[in-house]
């Protein structure tokens, strides 16, 4: 088969979440267990860092990742899910895994795994644990794809386990509160593994990974708790600038309000790496933190896509990342004429709590993704109505580029978001952004 055949394959085979949604949720380990014992255990070969929560854990996956680059060491990275290109999710020092390779994983397992009828995020996995060990990689970086405990990436043992945070998303599989939530992220710690827990708002959810880490026999770090940053704010440039207590200062090249509380995570997590004798110079973590999307091919996260008039794309698309992302088109209301969001989600969010939290002046393009989750645009609309929320509505993301791009003078903005899939189909319209 060619890659393209491949990937037809892959996605008509094997049942794939961000288009199916629940009927490709498969909870358990036991096919994962049963693929990794068939590649002979490849996970095994080179260290570990697994990273959960529910927002912001790609973004930090990305950033230790190119960390770690930088000190010196071949990094393996697996995120999902992707944007534009399959290829986004497993990549080497920043570069995607190969098409070649990509075929000859299926080619070569093909007769195993089909039996077996994995999900497309089990094989996935496997492919990008065996693709580590074949590039020898020293560290894989390993971002979980839902909840933990039965999440299928969870065979591994690491060296960190990280937990960015909790909020309340994918109810229906991991809970209907930030308690049951908590409980099933916490499954990643394990024996031996320190634990680090990147923002926590409530006790009762901060006992949870407490009473999990005594449990596992293991000790758990809470990094707001640490005085990592002393101070920190967002510049004119987009860049953060952070006053770390123990690096000096740092410009973190991600935008958005969100991406402090990151940054602090990744401070706790590289001190427990440097504890656990991994190498991390200072100089690293500031090429890191200030070329991170260079280093890793990050996109998505308050990515500016053009100027005059600016378009900036995010992919939150629940109320722990609105949030953040409301505080931020405040901000940027001050700065701008008028504020159009071209938004859409999938149907198995809380959307009525995200359209609470988005602004209500601004002129609206409702509109879905290309994938089978996304809500109806009417729907949307309609919802959004009622939350105060008007505009138009547009059949697909590339109609609602092209009106507002049309409509938008030099001194206003853009935002596209509400749903990963939103900003995965717009990227494609601004590809100098996206070499």
């Amino acid at each position: 088969m060619t890659y393209e055949e491949t990937l037809h394959y892959l996605y008509t085979s094997i049942p794939v979440f961000q288009n199916a949604g629940p009927s490709a949720y498969k909870p358990g380990l036991g096919t994962s267990i049963a693929l990794d014992d068939h590649l002979g255990n490849p996970h095994k070969a080179y260290k570990t860092i697994h990273v959960a929560g529910t927002n912001g854990k790609g973004s930090v996956s990305h950033l230790l990742a190119a960390i770690l680059r930088q000190s010196g060491y071949k990094v393996g990275l697996y995120t999902s899910p992707h944007l534009i290109d399959f290829r986004e999710r497993i990549r080497v020092n920043g570069q995607k895994i190969p098409k070649e390779y990509v075929m000859d994983f299926v080619e070569r397992n093909r007769s195993f795994f089909e039996p077996l009828q994995p999900s497309f995020f089990e094989l996935t996995s496997s492919m990008a644990f065996d693709y580590f060990r074949a590039e020898k990689v020293d560290y894989a970086v390993i971002e979980v794809g839902m909840g933990g405990r039965l999440d299928s990436t969870n065979i591994i043992t690491p060296i960190l386990s990280i937990i960015t945070n909790i909020s309340l998303d994918h109810t229906q599989f991991l809970g209907d509160t930030v308690e049951k939530i908590a409980f099933e992220k916490a499954g990643i710690i394990k024996k031996d593994v320190p634990a680090l827990i990147g923002e926590v708002d409530r006790h009762s959810v901060a006992k949870v990974f407490a009473d999990a880490a005594v449990k596992a026999g293991t000790l758990v770090y809470f990094a707001q708790d640490e005085g990592l940053l002393k101070e920190s704010y967002l510049m004119d440039t987009g860049e953060w600038y952070l006053d770390s207590a123990e690096y000096g200062q740092l410009f973190g090249e991600l935008g958005g309000v969100v991406q402090f509380r990151n940054a602090i995570t990744v401070l706790g997590a590289i001190n427990l790496l440097k504890v656990a004798g991994v190498n991390i110079p200072v100089e690293a973590i500031r090429e890191g933190f200030g070329h991170v999307v260079e280093l890793t091919g990050l996109m998505g996260r308050w990515q500016v896509l053009q100027q005059n008039p600016k378009v900036v794309c995010d992919t939150g698309h629940n109320v722990g990342g609105w949030q953040y992302l409301s505080i931020q088109l405040k901000e940027e209301l001050k700065q701008h004429k008028h504020l159009f969001m071209i938004v859409g989600m999938v149907n198995d969010k809380d959307i009525d709590g995200v359209l609470d939290l988005m602004p209500e002046n601004a002129f609206y393009f409702f509109t879905q993704a290309s994938v089978q989750r996304a809500m109806p645009a009417e729907d949307f609309a309609t919802k959004a109505l009622l939350h105060g929320l008007s505009g138009t509505i547009c059949d697909s993301v590339p109609e609602a580029v092209e009106k507002a791009l049309a409509r938008a003078g030099k001194d206003d903005m853009i935002f596209i978001g509400g749903s990963t899939f939103v900003v995965a189909d717009a990227l494609p319209l601004f590809p100098e952004e996206n070499k």
